[in-house]
């Protein structure tokens, strides 16, 4: 189910994907990109329509799905960098991560190569995010905890599972290499999301909001005090991943009746 809402500014005011597509006979992907290029182009006029939102609201940036925006081409991230130094904004990257891939070693380790691309290319504080996470096991039981998929643990141990299906197996060692990648950096985790839950919702907003600085607006206090504030422990990581598996993953038990 799609959830539609009322956008305070619509990038189809200035371009429309389907006037792109038909005139220049392209396919989504590639009109998405020209569309892209274009707004790059024409940043003055996003520039004027968030000018008067500016002072009393929280912006929110919706972007196309498509991979090829954010770690294939620029103008994604010229935009945002456009955005950020002429109208100072602090802005966090949120990438959603469809969770139950997780249940696909090898598109778990696809999910967690594009997730590090993205966060190298964009240069922003980032939060990955395993979306819809009430359908995590819709496509099978977890091979393990949660917490191994949102804490990126161990990759190895994926390794007999990748073996398992033949379509991976024969990519073995590049896989491999490509897991030695993402634990070199260092820098992939995952939060989770449950958009029907009110406190899920929350909790990932207050994860942004300290990852951007949004959290210290309006505290006054030392500089010890701060950096109290932004040294201590998230009080929802039990949130994150041991209260999330209780509500919406079975234990063997439920499997075996």
């Amino acid at each position: 189910m799609r959830y539609r809402y009322e956008c305070a500014v619509n990038i189809e005011d200035l371009i429309k994907l389907s006037d792109v597509m038909l005139e220049h006979s392209l396919g989504p992907n590639g009109g998405l990109v020209y569309c892209m290029d274009y707004l790059e182009k024409n940043i003055d006029w996003l520039e004027s329509k968030l000018e008067p939102l500016l002072k009393d609201h929280y912006l929110l940036f919706d972007f196309p799905g498509q991979v090829e925006l954010f770690f294939l081409h620029s103008n994604a991230k010229k935009v945002i960098s456009k955005l950020i130094k002429k109208m100072n904004l602090r802005l966090t990257a949120v990438h959603l991560v469809d969770a139950h891939l997780c249940s696909d070693p090898g598109k778990y380790v696809s999910a967690l190569l594009l997730s590090l691309s993205t966060m190298l290319h964009l240069e922003l504080p980032h939060i990955n995010v395993l979306s819809k996470i009430d359908l995590i096991e819709s496509y099978g039981k977890l091979a393990f905890n949660l917490d191994f998929y949102t804490d990126v643990q161990d990759l190895s141990y994926l390794q007999y599972h990748l073996d398992q299906d033949p379509r991976s197996a024969k990519y073995r060692k590049l896989t491999k290499e490509l897991c030695e990648v993402i634990e070199d950096f260092h820098l992939v985790n995952f939060t989770t999301l449950d958009i029907q839950d009110k406190e899920s919702v929350g909790n990932l907003v207050k994860l942004i909001d300290k990852s951007n600085g949004y959290i210290f607006v309006g505290i006054e206090g030392s500089v010890v005090e701060f950096s109290k504030i932004a040294a201590a422990p998230l009080d929802w990581d039990y949130y994150r991943a041991a209260a999330v598996q209780e509500k919406y993953m079975k234990d063997d038990d439920d499997y075996s009746d």
